[in-house]
């Protein structure tokens, strides 16, 4: 799985984006709103873990998450 920081601009907001290793999406959210959507891809109890990569990740960059 991949984790993807996105700057926003102008009045769109930061977003991050989560993929399959086939790189198709699975989850895409706002920076400060993650919990409705790591929960709809299971990923709930790991949200804390997803969302302290993304506060120490630098804009446009691809991650690889390890589970």
């Amino acid at each position: 799985m991949y984790i993807i920081k996105v700057r926003g601009v102008a009045k769109i907001p930061d977003y991050v984006q989560l993929r399959d290793d086939a790189f198709t999406l699975l989850a895409y959210f706002r920076v400060d709103r993650p919990d409705k959507s790591l929960d709809k891809i299971g990923l709930g109890e790991k949200a804390e873990y997803i969302m302290q990569l993304v506060k120490e990740m630098p804009f446009g960059q691809i991650k690889k998450l390890e589970f």
